[in-house]
């Protein structure tokens, strides 16, 4: 079980988790959330969101695609 007060990285796609990841370091959280991004890309309909967790839930800190 993780903390909730963990950094959560999750790839999905077309909507459905593929993958999750919890780091209780932000730096290294970001990293991966850009590792991801490059390793994954190429999926269809791939998507990569970094959350910080607390008791009253996950706030986005990071999404990829950009929306525009």
């Amino acid at each position: 079980m993780t903390d909730p007060s963990d950094f959560h990285l999750v790839l999905t796609s077309a909507g459905r988790p593929v993958m999750h990841g919890w780091w209780s370091d932000r730096a290294t959280a970001e990293r991966k959330f850009s590792e991801w991004i490059g390793s994954h890309s190429a999926i269809k309909g791939a998507a990569v969101s970094l959350a910080e967790g607390s008791v009253d839930g996950e706030r986005v800190l990071m999404s990829w695609p950009v929306e525009t």
